[in-house]
């Protein structure tokens, strides 16, 4: 048993201020005035300085785990050597709850990446899985993006599906000319930034990825279905126009991750649909593709979830960039990293808030310095898994 005193409750409704926090087995017990909870032996009390006492993060979009394991586009580290080592950076961040977004992806003519290799995903996939029974610090589950010119892992995907090896399903669609790259000219740049084509070269790989096979929608709508069976969320990814989103929409679809444009923002909130952005996006005041800006469609209310994307630290400091630059709401701005997440891959009931009765997912936020942010303390399932102490 853990109480954790002196710290500001973030709730879902509001900053408590002289409250303490009861842990008990793997729950939040009890939030009670200082003093009405009556310490005993047995108990271990945390003291948070001060700081903000939040719920752990959940990221449902990140492939940080590929860099983990591929560094270098020709050195792969051991798989297990690589999870346990990432989820000890996680932790230090905030993120109690990951989202391997691993990508069953057919192929890259200019970025290959063994780590995308079919053999390969699939050894993350049952790692990933067998961690659930074995000692570890966050909580694991693996996000499948579908790049929909992969026929030949339709039915890998399924079987991983109907094995409760997936937890979150996104169709994505890289082709040149939409999407991500509706701006062939961002496409092309990017192209050149991994190695140098000539523009008679990326003219040849435009032309090939804009006529290569792609799944059918009836192959997506039965993907989707089995998902939905199985409880599992479905998004759909870089959604760019109006007509996409009615039909993504018309398969399930209740994520739209990185809509293009603020209008396609709206609208699919507007459908019921969950939206995401990448809180990299925030810290660096915008797209690096020349897309949505974040922080205007947070401050437009429609965007959602922020999820790390690529780089893990960023989800701390978004939410504190967005309270002090832009002068959100932080309760509003912590929910973008807990509880809509949460709510989105259906686990609210679980995990996503400071509440009684849900997990002991905890995290504590102080500030050392001008305001940066740090995490100090952390708890999953009622454990104390961190506890930091900044030095002068």
């Amino acid at each position: 048993m853990f109480v954790i005193t002196n710290g500001k409750l973030i709730t879902e409704e509001a900053i408590l201020q002289g409250y303490d926090l009861l842990i008990k087995d793997d729950r939040i017990e009890k939030i009670a005035p200082k003093g009405e909870i009556q310490f005993h032996e047995g108990m271990e009390v945390i003291d948070a300085a001060g700081g903000y006492v939040a719920p752990g993060f959940i990221d449902i979009h990140s492939d940080y785990i590929e860099h983990m394991a591929a560094p270098r586009p020709t050195s792969l580290m051991d798989f297990e050597l690589s999870l346990r080592e990432t989820e000890k950076q996680l932790i230090s961040h905030g993120i109690t709850t990951m989202f391997h977004s691993l990508s069953l992806y057919k192929g890259s003519e200019y970025a290959y990446k063994p780590i995308r290799e079919s053999d390969n995903v699939r050894k993350f996939i049952d790692l990933i899985d067998k961690s659930h029974s074995t000692k570890h610090l966050v909580r694991h589950r693996f996000h499948a993006r579908f790049e929909i010119d992969n026929v030949a892992e339709i039915d890998n995907l399924k079987r991983y599906i109907m094995e409760d090896k997936v937890h979150l399903v996104s169709f994505m669609d890289h082709t040149p000319g939409q999407g991500q790259y509706r701006h062939l000219e961002i496409y092309r740049n990017t192209v050149k930034s991994y190695n140098n084509m000539s523009d008679a070269s990326i003219d040849v790989l435009i032309h090939n990825h804009q006529t290569k096979e792609k799944l059918a929608m009836e192959d997506i709508s039965e993907i989707a279905q089995l998902a939905h069976e199985h409880g599992i969320a479905v998004a759909s990814h870089d959604d760019d126009t109006l007509e996409k989103l009615e039909l993504v929409r018309s398969f399930g679809t209740t994520i739209s991750e990185f809509p293009i444009t603020l209008e396609v923002a709206r609208r699919a909130r507007e459908l019921g649909m969950y939206t995401i952005a990448g809180a990299p996006n925030v810290l660096l005041g915008g797209s690096h593709s020349g897309n949505l800006c974040a922080a205007e469609a947070i401050q437009y209310q429609s965007i959602d979830i922020l999820c790390s994307d690529y780089y893990p630290a960023a989800m701390l400091h978004s939410i504190f960039a967005l309270v002090e630059k832009y002068e959100m709401d932080l309760v509003d701005m912590v929910k973008l990293v807990t509880l809509n997440p949460a709510k989105a891959v259906n686990m609210d009931h679980e995990i996503g808030s400071v509440c009684e009765g849900k997990k002991a997912d905890l995290l504590i936020i102080e500030k050392i310095g001008s305001g940066f942010p740090v995490i100090t303390g952390v708890f999953v399932d009622g454990k104390l898994i961190q506890k930091t102490n900044y030095r002068i």
